[in-house]
């Protein structure tokens, strides 16, 4: 099993973060690359994916804090936090909202989960070198919403 201790990621793990990445960096190229016709189906791709990877990210902190002490208030919190990331991600892409302002929504929603994967650390529900993982993640995934999003604004 995986060291909670160590201080970098597993291998497997930083491989498969990696390989998730690709969806985002090949929206994000996509919507400045492809012919304009094809722009709205590569943000709906985009944001579908994003929304996901929220839920996936959700359950993760679900999961963190099922393995805490349930009577503890830290991870009582972190349990109900784990429900908002996959609710905004389906508010961005079943409420219909425009690209304008669905990208920079999911944007947040990364920022803000980054800030509970560093409190998960701080709480010792998540190992010590989650940080590690997330943190080159969390920036390639929020450029490429940024850029998507500048292709959206650029119009």
């Amino acid at each position: 099993m995986y060291d909670f201790n160590a201080s970098h990621p597993p291998l497997l793990a930083r491989l498969l973060g990696y390989a998730g990445l690709l969806p985002f960096i090949s929206g994000a190229l996509g919507v400045w690359l492809i012919p304009i016709g094809w722009r709205p189906w590569v943000l709906e791709a985009l944001l579908d994916y994003a929304a996901v990877i929220l839920a996936f990210m959700g359950a993760i902190h679900w999961g963190l804090a099922m393995r805490a002490d349930q009577q503890e208030t830290a991870a009582r919190l972190q349990l109900g936090l784990s429900v908002i990331p996959p609710l905004l991600g389906w508010l961005a892409i079943a409420g219909n909202l425009p690209h304008g302002l669905a990208l920079p929504l999911l944007l947040l929603c990364f920022v803000a989960l980054y800030l509970g994967d560093l409190r998960a650390v701080s709480l010792g529900l998540a190992p010590r070198w989650y940080p590690a993982l997330r943190r080159p993640l969390t920036l390639i995934v929020c450029v490429s919403l940024l850029l998507a999003w500048g292709g959206v604004l650029q119009g």
